[in-house]
């Protein structure tokens, strides 16, 4: 400091020195908090040895370095191309430019400056490291693009982890790793990842996007719309958050549209719109799996069993613990009497849900398995199941006459055979439904030398059978 007096005026000149000398003061300071991983005290030192000599490189280079510590990488960049700036040869600020490029999923900005230091210094180990570090980022992205393209989203979930493992803070994978979570159907994983970005920036559009995303899949139509919308508030061009918000107001209006035809009892109408209502969104596993079911409820009442059959295993696919589906698939697979399948089903719904209306539904379907397996009496005489007395015996009369051994005396031993057989059938069938016990038992599927069969069990029966007529 120099002092100069002219009269009763005092000049007060402070020399660079002493500035200089100021801001080495705090940048020692900081170098010890830094060590002693004390970085926001640190990062205050040097900020402070900055405002004292601005245009020192290495000040800026130090404060660069303690950003990356406290994972500020967007000010650290800045840091280090300010340090750069000052002066090109400074190797490490260039070095640390490139690394938070790097961190920021930048690689060829990173690789440009990883190039800076080897020809500054050809034989830098951490410069020949780092440069191959962004060539394999760039590597993944490639990889990860390619993947997308043919929907291979656990490959690209499998390269934006190992970019990640040096791109750290790269917003644009973990976004990218989020869209391919959702779309495996790992809901709660992207929605992790979404909300992790949105804690630092919560106007992130890409991360606002994959939230709705989420909800969207889980059949949270309403909900995805607003996080859609929010989206395309901050980003009104995003291409991605337009077409969802789309979809999703179009697949629920449609779905709605479809319930409505069906509570009308127009199940025509209900099964073609829940057709269309399959086109719009083939990623939309939750819902689809919805709209298959239910058009194979339409389908139960148009009597299109097989086709109803299809639409229920086509749901059970997209979500295999949708319980409705097996229940709907079981009950035609009964009403087509496809009696293993059926209890196949009712197996799993019961082994999911151990409720005492399942297990009463598996139990009447190993009933109807069971009587299955036996001689189908009714169907020997040709006749339905609720046939009355009078019918029984007219078909009876028919049968033994169509099947008696002397109508075929002039035919081969091979066809008297045949016909004997059916003519002792048709026998045993009369003789089980002209008795009212027998009838009684064989239609409740208990064996019919079995003397422990309950005759309240047949006397109600035989009383539903009278409603039955009636």
């Amino acid at each position: 400091m120099h002092i100069t007096g002219c009269c009763d005026t005092v000049i007060v000149i402070i020399l660079p020195s002493l500035f200089h000398s100021e801001a080495e003061v705090f940048k020692e300071e900081g170098n010890a908090f830094y060590i002693n991983k004390a970085y926001s005290e640190a990062f205050s030192c040097y900020s402070k040895a900055i405002d004292a000599c601005p245009k020192n490189a290495s000040y800026y280079g130090n404060r660069a370095a303690t950003l990356m510590m406290l994972s500020r990488f967007r000010e650290a960049l800045e840091d280090s191309q300010q340090s750069v700036r000052l002066d090109e040869c400074f190797m490490k600020g260039h070095l640390r430019e490139g690394k938070c490029h790097l961190s920021l999923g930048n690689a060829m900005a990173a690789s440009r400056c990883f190039q800076k230091v080897l020809e500054l210094e050809p034989g830098n180990m951490q410069a020949q490291q780092e440069h191959k570090n962004a060539s394999s980022i760039l590597e993944f992205e490639r990889v990860a693009e390619s993947g997308f393209e043919k929907r291979d989203f656990r490959k690209v979930v499998y390269c934006m982890d190992r970019a990640l493992g040096v791109a750290s803070a790269c917003h644009r994978f973990k976004i990218l790793k989020a869209e391919c979570l959702a779309l495996l159907g790992r809901y709660p994983e992207a929605q992790s990842v979404a909300s992790d970005i949105l804690r630092i920036d919560s106007t992130n559009a890409d991360a606002l996007y994959v939230r709705g995303l989420c909800l969207y899949y889980e059949d949270c139509i309403d909900k995805a719309v607003q996080f859609f919308v929010q989206a395309l508030r901050m980003a009104p061009d995003h291409e991605k958050a337009r077409l969802a918000c789309r979809n999703a107001k179009a697949l629920k209006a449609k779905k709605e549209e479809g319930n409505q035809a069906f509570k009308d009892c127009s199940y025509e109408a209900a099964y073609r719109l829940y057709t269309e209502a399959l086109t719009i969104d083939p990623n939309n596993i939750k819902t689809n799996a919805k709209l298959y079911c239910n058009r194979g409820t339409a389908g139960v009442k148009l009597t299109k069993l097989d086709q109803a059959i299809e639409d229920c295993t086509s749901a059970i696919k997209l979500d295999p613990t949708y319980i409705k589906a097996y229940l709907r698939r079981a009950q035609c697979y009964t009403d087509t009497e496809q009696y293993d399948d059926a209890v196949r089903d009712y197996e799993k719904v019961y082994q999911t849900e151990k409720t005492k209306e399942h297990k009463q539904l598996l139990k009447a379907a190993q009933l109807e398995l069971k009587k299955s397996k036996r001689k189908d009496y009714y169907k020997v005489l040709g006749i339905g199941k609720n046939a009355t007395d009078d019918e029984i015996k007219k078909a009876y009369r028919k049968r033994a006459l169509m099947h008696h051994p002397d109508r075929h005396s002039a035919a081969t031993t091979e066809v008297q055979k045949e016909e004997e057989k059916k003519f002792k059938e048709v026998g045993e069938a009369f003789t089980v439904l002209s008795d009212p016990k027998k009838k009684c038992r064989y239609d409740s599927g208990h064996d019919l030398d079995d003397d422990g069969v309950n005759v309240a069990v047949c006397d109600s029966r035989s009383s539903i059978y009278n409603i039955s007529k009636g």
